[in-house]
């Protein structure tokens, strides 16, 4: 029973620090520092990241990114009344870790006009709960990488993690 209870301790914790250090990595290429992050391990683990930006169409709402096991990367709306964020985007991925220079393009698409808010449709990447394999995921030793700066139009397409794809 001992060696039960260490295995789901050492797994919850291999996925704590994984979804931080993929985190921490992901902002920094967004140029964001640390306090503007948050991670929830409920099941679906999420994380949230605020970004110091508004969207066009939304200047008085802040804009922040979610991040969750199922859906991956997705650009929120901050409401006035502490009610839930509101979605505007998904990232479009074949995974959940996508290498945080996909995500700078893809803030950087939104704040831009290029891409449009409303798409993708909501993805399915993998379901929520099964921790093990997302760990996995996230066990990859996330760096930052050498990137332009956020905003600028051309970001480097070498990522920092291979590509996994789904589960």
């Amino acid at each position: 029973m001992t060696m039960t209870l260490d295995t789901v301790v050492s797994s919850g914790e291999r996925l704590r620090r994984g979804l931080r250090r993929y985190l921490d990595s992901v902002a920094a290429d967004l140029g964001v520092g640390l306090e503007s992050t948050m991670i929830d391990l409920d099941t679906p683990v999420s994380a949230y990241l605020a970004l110091d930006h508004r969207l066009t169409g939304f200047p008085d709402r802040d804009l922040a990114l979610l991040w969750d096991e199922e859906h991956g990367w997705s650009a929120a709306i901050e409401t006035h009344s502490g009610e839930d964020l509101i979605v505007v985007s998904y990232l479009d991925s074949d995974t959940v870790v996508p290498p945080g220079e996909l995500v700078v393009r893809f803030v950087d698409g939104l704040l831009s006009g290029r891409d449009r808010l409303g798409g993708p449709d909501q993805p399915t990447i993998r379901m929520a709960g099964n921790q093990p394999p997302l760990a996995e995921l996230l066990s990859v030793p996330w760096e930052t990488g050498p990137t332009v700066p956020f905003g600028a139009d051309a970001v480097p397409t070498t990522g920092a993690c291979p590509d996994h794809g789904r589960e």
